[in-house]
């Protein structure tokens, strides 16, 4: 559970609703190494496989997709590698409704694995199939893995935008099948927080109790975190998601965030290491090659850096500027100078610099630190700062 004490959310969630309870379990289910590496230009090797898994397992992360074996020889090379590595987290593989794929898991000893296979008629048209012959499929894979031993979730693809009926025949054709689980997929992120907790309670009615739900979802709309939640409370539980929320298209729910507000906003029991979110976010971008905007939830570079002077002047008490403790996701809080300084932002930075100042001193000093932020269109670094205040 998460230190309560480094989280300063007031009560204004107090009582309002909606959520999932308090204190409930919620699974994390990451797939940065499978969905996450189908971001454009982004390419994975075994090394780069291996590195992130370990990285996500010492996050804590529950359950670990490893990949889709039959991409490559090097992603099936890396499955391999991340198998062997004897990880807490399960590791799981994802598999097509096809007899080929799932053979591939079997040699490689999988355990556990998703199988997809489309589910609306928009889908299915594009890959020319019928309902029938995709429920054939849909059955034929998930007998096949059960009978090797391997455990299932079947994931519907676009399960968002299919006829209710039909998912409700596809989810039932899948159990009987074998699936212990299943997997409501938001494929486009077309759903809206409501509709992810309708079609996740529906599912649930559909499958039983018994049968564990997980919700998938995409960021086309700006809502996974939000449709993420909603799922939950609506009994979903698994969440997927990726670190940083790379993935295709806009990406997928970031797994992070919405475990971030699980447990600071709902109060709800994950697995995560949150100390660690932002170095696995960091490594994850150094092997992936992308960039993260600075203001990212959770892992942002400025999340804990302050530049403007009314903020400065509350610099000394974090919780009157901040929702949540910077050593809570292994950040350092810093000030920094540029044109939206204050008097308060100088006083600080001699301080921290060690530099000596005389009071009446430090109102030309602010003076020219926002000049000097104006002219370059940027921050004033320390370096400039002690020149400035050399020159004083």
């Amino acid at each position: 559970m998460i230190d309560r004490s480094q989280v300063w959310t007031g009560d204004v969630n107090a009582g309002a609703g909606g959520g999932p309870p308090a204190g409930l379990r919620v699974g994390l289910y990451d797939t940065t190494l499978r969905d996450g590496e189908q971001t454009v230009g982004v390419v994975l090797d075994p090394d780069d496989k291996l590195a992130i898994a370990r990285a996500l397992d010492a996050l804590g992360v529950d359950r670990i997709e490893a990949g889709f074996p039959r991409v490559s020889d090097a992603d099936r090379e890396a499955f391999r590698r991340i198998v062997a590595a004897d990880l807490d987290a399960e590791i799981w593989g994802f598999s097509r409704a096809m007899p080929a794929d799932v053979e591939a898991l079997v040699e490689l000893g999988v355990r556990f694995t998703v199988i997809e296979a489309p589910l609306s008629d928009g889908k299915l048209a594009a890959y020319g199939l019928s309902r029938e012959k995709v429920l054939d499929r849909i059955a034929t894979a998930i007998r096949a893995a059960r009978d090797a031993g391997i455990h299932v979730c079947f994931f519907g693809v676009d399960g968002s935008r299919g006829d209710r009926g039909f998912l409700r025949e596809a989810y039932a054709r899948a159990v009987d099948a074998g699936a212990a689980e299943i997997a409501v997929v938001d494929t486009i992120g077309v759903a809206t927080p409501e509709a992810a907790a309708r079609l996740v309670g529906e599912a649930r009615g559909w499958v039983g109790d018994g049968v564990p739900v997980h919700w998938h979802g995409h960021d086309d709309f700006g809502l996974a975190t939000a449709a993420a939640i909603a799922a939950v409370g609506a009994g979903a539980s698994w969440v997927h998601g990726t670190v940083n929320g790379m993935g295709e298209r806009a990406g997928n729910a970031d797994l992070v965030e919405v475990a971030m507000a699980l447990a600071a906003l709902y109060d709800a029991d994950v697995s995560l290491r949150f100390e660690r979110a932002r170095e696995v976010s960091a490594l994850v971008r150094e092997r992936s090659g992308y960039a993260l905007e600075p203001w990212k939830a959770v892992v942002g570079e400025t999340l804990f850096t302050r530049e403007s002077g009314a903020v400065a002047s509350q610099f000394h008490d974090p919780p009157a500027i901040e929702p949540f403790a910077s050593a809570l996701v292994g950040a350092q809080r810093r000030l920094v100078l540029g044109k939206k300084s204050g008097i308060d932002s100088i006083r600080i930075k001699l301080g921290e610099l060690r530099l000596d100042a005389p009071d009446e001193a430090h109102a030309d000093l602010l003076r020219q630190v926002k000049e000097l932020g104006v002219r370059k269109k940027g921050l004033v670094t320390d370096e400039e700062f002690r020149a400035l205040v050399a020159g004083a």
